[in-house]
């Protein structure tokens, strides 16, 4: 699967880099990339190569904060051509759903997740890579664009009723980006980066819809871009990322999702050059990375999330995956400084 990302995924990098007062030239050249490069916002480069640019971006810089700081210059249009079809549906379910349909046309690597429970939406969106990478800035650059997307349908005075991460807690001196763009309660050490609010306004009507520049764009994009249909591995690593948390990441399930036999699964992924399997592994291995490096989360409850039965498979797996077990590799992460040990699981600052 090509894992991709347009240009414009980095919109407001050099900006951002020069008030940090650091040359972004050396971290372009690090990860294959160039300025002229990033001239195009409709050029598509490696996801994975922006990725680690704005890790090392935020290392080098110092700044925690350098994905929210981006996320705070971005509007609708940075979407590319399908911000027209965004913006003018009826409401944010609808816009939401066209985000969802044409994500490839976007970033390959992300998916959406809405969850509705008890009167409350969960909203998040989830890096699906063939192997995995730290992202903190991504993820915070990823909830802070999805939260101003929001905005721009409900009403600039909109904001969430709480935004969840799964990292640590910065410190007070770094809070000030996440106070400005979100203006609500966040939570830290979650087991999900994410936007909580009403389900009721998923439904809430969109005043500034357009239903005729909606089908304008439809067509623009249908006719004009011809956004490719995913493949039946894209399809499950998708299905993978959303049933995996729940206990359901097996391939009867995603089957069924599908609407087809699970032979007929086996056989559509092998014409493919992939399998099940494989494609669940690789699910596994980005969650373990991102879960591990919460120093608040159990292994037992990561055991548990990733499927596995007992704390013993999951670490019999990790070590044949990662050449150490999971305490190792915490371990590891907390002595190198991926993490800090002193942050609390239920740490929660008011905006």
């Amino acid at each position: 699967m090509a894992e991709l990302v347009r240009v414009a995924a980095l919109t407001g990098y050099f900006e951002t880099m020069a008030g940090l007062g650091t040359d972004p030239r050396p971290l372009l050249q690090e990860q294959g990339l160039s300025a002229d490069l990033l001239a195009n916002p409709e050029q598509f480069i490696p996801a994975r190569a922006a990725i680690r640019l704005l890790e090392r971006s935020a290392e080098e810089s110092q700044c925690l904060t350098l994905g929210l700081r981006m996320a705070q210059g971005r509007a609708l249009a940075n979407l590319g051509a399908t911000s027209l079809l965004i913006a003018h549906q009826p409401t944010l379910r609808q816009s939401l759903a066209a985000l969802s349909e044409f994500r490839a046309r976007i970033n390959s690597t992300l998916v959406l997740h809405i969850e509705e429970q008890g009167g409350e939406v969960i909203l998040r969106e989830d890096f699906v890579l063939s192997r995995p990478e730290p992202m903190r800035q991504s993820s915070n650059l990823t909830l802070g664009v999805l939260t101003r997307l929001c905005a721009s349908v409900l009403g600039d005075d909109w904001k969430p009723r709480m935004v969840c991460f799964s990292h640590e807690a910065p410190p007070p001196s770094a809070m000030a980006p996440f106070y400005s763009l979100f203006r609500c309660p966040l939570q830290f050490n979650c087991e999900f980066n994410g936007i909580i609010f009403l389900v009721s306004e998923l439904d809430r009507p969109n005043l500034k819809a357009d239903s005729q520049l909606a089908l304008h764009a439809r067509y623009l994009i249908e006719t004009v871009m011809k956004p490719t249909t995913l493949s039946t591995a894209q399809n499950i690593d998708r299905l993978i990322a959303l049933l995996l948390p729940s206990g359901r990441a097996n391939i009867q399930t995603c089957a069924a999702s599908l609407g087809l036999t699970v032979r007929t699964l086996q056989r559509m992924l092998e014409t493919e050059g992939a399998n099940f399997s494989e494609l669940l592994n690789r699910a596994r291995m980005q969650l373990a990375v991102q879960y591990l490096a919460n120093p608040r989360m159990r292994i037992t409850d990561i055991a548990d999330i990733l499927g596995y039965s007992s704390i013993g498979a999951f670490t019999r797996w990790h070590s044949q995956t990662f050449g150490m077990s999971p305490r190792q590799k915490r371990s590891l992460e907390l002595k190198t400084g991926g993490v800090q040990s002193h942050a609390r699981p239920d740490q929660m600052v008011e905006g």
